[in-house]
């Protein structure tokens, strides 16, 4: 019996909880975090901060952060400061202020009583507790938008006031709230809302190209040398794109993809491979959108289908796809379509997000449109379209 290796070197690098050692495409973000806590380090107990970091799903508001408190607590380390980054997911706690303070007072007092108090009373035995092991914190509310749902402004504004109550003793607490969208602010009083919106930092989608790089970096620590060609670097980027720059995503699919080639006790993971992985997170080609296609837009996209079965590329080009096609109508007994009216396929069939078509760049002899199947395996591909053509033409005939 053949042995077989796994094409992972270290999956746990994938995992959703793993802070990297670096955050490409977010040096700046993180650099202008870290000048705004400059003086947690430099002049300790001197003033508090305040900051938001808003962005989608996926791109990167907790890593950048979790990245920031290790970096600055290691630094404080070695200047001798004892800062603390305690790191609370409001939905996590269901959106209770009680839960998200027990969990910041349990950091330090681990056989705090678990009731018996208020919120507010345990946001001054919070407090209390900082003072008495001379201790610095950024405390950090991850998901705010459940805390602001579920209780509105008093545990925000009790949050970012409570230093003003104790102004002749050393300032302690400092925030860092993450939240998907700034228009949730809107539900909170204006008194509160302007405590929170002086320090904002914005997290833009991440683009192919940066998913890629990010893809790339991680790769290195997961994966085994050569597992991954770049190929199918390519296709789970772009797939990720198309999900709105969604860097959690583009990574959980990588981890899939690597998944699906162990299973199959491949070398490599292929770009197959990854077409399975996304159609198994999320199945975004249904059978009725295919059963709604005209008979010469299944043949067209099963010729696709099954070009890609027959190769490892991520992309073939629109002259492939044609012969691909010309195959299928000859099997099929069908006249096939002339160029401008696959052409017109093409698009359409990418407006129903079931290929994606670009133009070609270097490498490509020429100018043609290259497709892909980012979000669905060719095999399954295949599989449907040649039952449900098959149904078509027989009850034609």
């Amino acid at each position: 019996m053949l042995s077989y290796s796994s094409v992972f070197k270290d999956e746990s690098k994938l995992d959703i909880n793993y802070v990297p050692p670096r955050l490409p495409h977010r040096k700046a973000q993180l650099e202008l975090l870290s000048q705004f806590f400059r003086f947690a380090i430099e002049n300790p107990g001197r003033m508090t901060q305040r900051v938001l970091i808003v962005g989608k799903i996926g791109t990167g508001k907790t890593v950048l952060s979790q990245h920031f408190g290790s970096r600055m607590t290691k630094e404080a380390r070695q200047r001798k400061v004892n800062l603390h980054y305690v790191h609370v997911n409001c939905r996590e706690c269901k959106g209770s202020s009680f839960m998200i303070l027990q969990r910041a007072i349990l950091r330090f007092y681990p056989n705090f009583p678990k009731r018996g108090y208020s919120a507010e009373e345990l946001l001054q035995a919070l407090m209390q507790i900082l003072d008495e092991k001379n201790v610095y914190v950024i405390l950090v509310l991850d998901e705010l938008e459940a805390l602001i749902r579920s209780e509105g402004s008093d545990p925000i504004y009790s949050l970012t006031r409570i230093q003003e109550e104790r102004s002749k003793t050393a300032q302690r607490l400092s925030l860092i709230g993450i939240l998907r969208r700034i228009q949730d602010l809107n539900m909170l009083d204006p008194s509160t809302r302007s405590t929170l919106q002086r320090n904002i930092i914005h997290l833009k989608e991440y683009s192919k190209p940066q998913l890629h790089d990010i893809l790339d970096d991680r790769l290195t620590w997961a994966f085994k040398e050569n597992a991954v060609p770049s190929r199918t670097l390519d296709l789970i980027s772009e797939a990720a794109a198309l999900e709105g720059g969604d860097a959690r995503y583009a990574i959980e699919l990588l981890w899939r993809a690597g998944k699906y080639a162990d299973t199959e006790r491949s070398k490599e993971v292929l770009p197959e491979h990854a077409r399975k992985a996304a159609s198994s997170v999320y199945p975004v080609v249904r059978k009725d959108t295919i059963a709604e296609l005209s008979l010469h837009e299944k043949l067209f996209l099963l010729g696709i289908a099954r070009r890609f079965k027959l190769t490892d590329a991520a992309h073939i080009s629109i002259g492939e796809a044609e012969e691909a096609y010309a195959i299928i109508c000859e099997e099929y007994g069908e006249e096939k379509r002339k160029h401008t009216q696959l052409w017109k396929y093409a698009k359409q069939l990418s407006a129903l997000d079931i290929i994606k078509t670009q133009p070609s760049s270097l490498g490509y002899r020429g100018k043609t449109t290259l497709i892909s199947l980012p979000r669905i395996s060719a095999s399954e591909l295949e599989r449907e379209l040649s039952s449900v053509a098959s149904r078509r033409l027989n009850s034609a005939n």
